[in-house]
């Protein structure tokens, strides 16, 4: 009888879990739908409507100049709040920057719009979307004449106003925040007072999703894709330590960092739910020799990638408005296109809700199996009681991927027989009783028996 009562329950339990792994299926497939390409296009032309949202440009009138331009961004995010009744607080992040020397001309208060869902049972644990609210033309000293910046960056920030929207209507155990950063194009000075006010305040950083153009499908180069983006991302972080650095001589990981992980993370979440589409992982921290507001999180250790279109148009990036020899140059609403800013809006949308949903990652991995004919595996329970197990991945050393994975069960150790250590690289991933996983963890510690 009491085997019964116990293979019954397993079955319940079995089938409630598959129930729940169901729904949160079916939550993704939703959440792609309900991202508007209208509501995208809206955003795009109010913001390159202000004329210029240049840093240093005006910020007392209310329909030209960066300081409307954030008004209008705060009050979007406010009326999303009321919708949802109260479950996004919305604020002004500050930071003051004298001149420079070089593109910060005058003192100025760099003003980042922060909008905060707070999770229900991490609060501290926060994924972020960011947009940048700022724009230039060819002189970056220039705040005065036009600069509409509708793809640079009025699509970014339009995409993270538009995932507030639509993920405002769920409630997730982790925090997000959604961000207009400021002072991008005068040095990236919104991303790195937001990055050290999370330093600060001891926030537990899950990643950082920079959104900067995500609205450009003709390259400069000819091609016409609306499939396809990049997802830029550092192979180990910046501040890792010495004995780190060393460890990987001998162990490997030199593209297995925290940032690397995310980005193979939305990988396979995009190829899982939106097949139609072609993420390209750029083993780069941003395009050559260029940067964006991810990297001062990436700086100081946090997990952080570039999502942006994948073939860019160079004569509408960072141009005064003209025509020269038949080429029309600025960065003009006429150039974007919003069904593929759509497109990039709604790969941000079911990332943030799937590492919102998903536990924690463990925090210690270690690895073992040195002249053995397997891998061994010891790690520390994640913590939370909505944990079904655990999934080691494996791949090739020269894969970009991870390609094959054993559901383990929650357990806190695990061996894979019949599989060299020294031919593949390993991770672990924690499986929750939604189905939802975290990102991968690489070992960082050997297992000496």
């Amino acid at each position: 009888m009491k085997m019964k009562i116990t293979y019954s329950l397993l079955i319940v339990i079995g089938f409630m879990s598959f129930q729940a792994q169901g729904q949160q299926v079916q939550d993704f497939y939703y959440i792609i739908d309900k991202v508007s390409e209208e509501r995208i296009e809206k955003d795009i032309r109010i913001l390159a409507n202000f004329g210029t949202r240049h840093t240093l440009s005006d910020t007392l009138s209310e329909r030209r100049g960066i300081g409307a331009a954030r008004r209008w961004i705060f009050n979007e995010f406010q009326s999303i709040a009321k919708e949802c009744d109260g479950c996004i607080e919305v604020s002004y992040q500050k930071n003051y920057q004298e001149p420079d020397g070089r593109r910060i001309v005058k003192p100025v208060w760099i003003n980042n719009v922060v909008a905060v869902q707070k999770g229900t049972k991490y609060p501290n644990r926060y994924i972020i979307m960011s947009g940048d609210i700022d724009s230039r033309i060819s002189d970056p000293t220039n705040y005065t004449d036009d600069s509409p910046g509708a793809n640079d960056n009025a699509s970014g920030m339009a995409g993270t106003i538009e995932v507030a929207r639509v993920l405002s209507k769920y409630r997730f155990e982790n925090s997000i925040i959604y961000t207009g950063l400021a002072g991008e194009e005068q040095g990236l000075f919104g991303g790195a007072g937001l990055a050290k006010h999370a330093q600060e305040q001891g926030w537990e950083i899950i990643g950082i999703l920079n959104n900067d153009m995500i609205g450009n499908i003709t390259g400069v180069d000819g091609v016409i894709d609306n499939r396809s983006f990049r997802i830029f991302s550092e192979p180990t972080p910046a501040n890792e330590s010495e004995l780190a650095r060393k460890s990987r001589r001998f162990y490997g990981g030199e593209v297995d960092g925290i940032s690397r992980q995310l980005a193979r993370y939305i990988h396979k979440t995009v190829q899982t739910y939106m097949p139609e589409m072609n993420p390209m992982m750029i083993y780069r921290l941003d395009r050559f020799g260029r940067g964006g507001h991810h990297r001062p999180f990436n700086d100081i250790g946090f997990a952080g990638i570039r999502i942006m279109e994948a073939h860019e148009n160079y004569t509408q990036q960072h141009q005064d408005i003209r025509t020269e020899d038949g080429i029309a140059f600025g960065d003009v609403i006429e150039a974007v296109n919003f069904g593929y800013a759509k497109k990039l809006t709604a790969v941000n949308a079911i990332n943030l809700a799937a590492l919102a949903w998903a536990p924690p990652g463990v925090e210690e991995l270690a690895i073992g199996g040195i002249v053995e004919a397997f891998a061994k595996f010891k790690w520390k329970q994640a913590p939370g009681d909505a944990i079904a197990g655990y999934k080691i991945y494996w791949r090739d050393t020269t894969s970009p991927t991870w390609d094959q994975s054993r559901f383990v069960g929650n357990v806190t150790e695990a061996t894979l027989k019949g599989i060299v250590i020294d031919n593949f690289f390993f991770g672990l991933s924690t499986v929750g009783k939604n189905g939802v996983e975290s990102p991968i963890v690489f070992p960082n510690k050997i297992l000496r028996d």
